[in-house]
């Protein structure tokens, strides 16, 4: 198959020289096999079922029992946009590894944390659905994109998970959210958090900001790294999910819902202490998350992405005096929106 080489420079429209961006866009996209119309409609239909029930159940459940309610809700949800969960725990030793696909009884021991004590769970972003997907495991609150809380159905979900929201582009509105994470922490609550601080395709990824992470140097809470990744129904790695370039929720939404055999896979990678230094922190969880073990952009300023390369952003932001003069490439130029 012909390679496609997309050059992507940064976008230069940010609201901050610090916000984050993503060149990735719908030359990122895999094709992958398609349900039928019948089978669209009846996912529709149970996703609108169980976001209008889970409200009532919510409330009718008394509050030391609506975790349990929380991830079923969470798993059924999954299931009805049509991915599969499946959960592998790298915390254990090689002879109690496993792997816990949906549906099997052992799957809640495999979750972030004991009750009770606080967890800030760390991981790349990719879609939307990465919320669905850590839900299934263990219920968490999340830090989320603010206009999250507008999103039809999804919206109201968003608030009943006391979602923690963020203004990317404001940088005032950052110390209040990291005081907010902390405090939940030391309340003892489990909070997902995506230090990239926008998505990618899954294949290609950013750097981790050391922001959010202050939370848990503030407050000693263990860090809980997670890889997080979307397969086709053959095992191999799939950027169907991803929300990215000039995507709206509904386009992203309309494109999960029609794929077939997808599996949302959750690794728990072993949890490491904050120490006192957020950047080496934030140093540690990349190297967990992206089995590497020193940052990609010392390396290459490119990124590999299935059928298209990207380049890194990380790259003109550290070190823009020295970067080498852009490569003439073959190819279209990817115009797409970056979120």
């Amino acid at each position: 198959m012909r390679t496609v080489v997309f050059d992507a420079p940064p976008a230069t429209s940010a609201a901050h020289a610090w916000m984050p961006s993503s060149p990735c866009g719908s030359g990122c996209i895999d094709s992958i096999d398609q349900v039928g119309p019948a089978r669209v409609a009846a996912r529709l239909a149970g996703v609108a079922g169980l976001l209008l029930s889970y409200p009532i159940a919510h409330a009718l459940t008394p509050r030391g029992k609506r975790a349990p309610l929380q991830r079923g809700y969470a798993r059924l949800l999954l299931g009805s946009i049509g991915l599969r969960l499946r959960v592998v725990d790298n915390r254990v030793t090689a002879e109690e590894r496993g792997v816990v696909d949906e549906g099997d009884a052992t799957l809640a021991p495999a979750g972030f944390g004991a009750a009770g004590r606080g967890v800030l769970i760390v991981t790349g972003h990719i879609s939307w659905t990465d919320i669905v997907a850590l839900a299934s495991v263990q219920p968490l609150g999340f830090v989320a994109r603010a206009d999250m809380l507008d999103w039809p159905m999804i919206g109201k979900l968003a608030e009943l998970m006391r979602v923690i929201p963020i203004e990317r582009e404001s940088l005032r509105q950052l110390p209040g959210v990291v005081a907010a994470v902390g405090a939940r922490l030391a309340a003892g609550e489990r909070i997902g958090v995506f230090p990239e601080g926008t998505t990618w395709c899954g294949r290609a990824y950013g750097s981790m900001r050391p922001a959010l992470l202050q939370a848990a140097v503030d407050t000693g809470t263990p860090v809980q790294p997670v890889r997080l990744r979307y397969l086709d129904r053959h095992g191999v790695p799939c950027t169907v999910p991803a929300f990215v370039g000039v995507d709206t929720f509904g386009s992203s939404a309309g494109r999960v819902l029609r794929s077939r055999g997808m599996v949302a896979e959750v690794v728990l990678e072993p949890v490491l202490e904050p120490g006192p230094d957020r950047r080496e922190l934030a140093r540690r969880c990349e190297a967990v998350v992206r089995g590497t073990a020193s940052p990609r952009h010392e390396t290459t300023e490119w990124i590999e992405a299935g059928h298209t390369r990207v380049q890194d952003p990380s790259v003109a932001t550290v070190a823009p005096e020295v970067r080498r003069p852009r490569r003439m490439l073959r190819g279209r130029r990817n115009t797409a929106a970056v979120r």
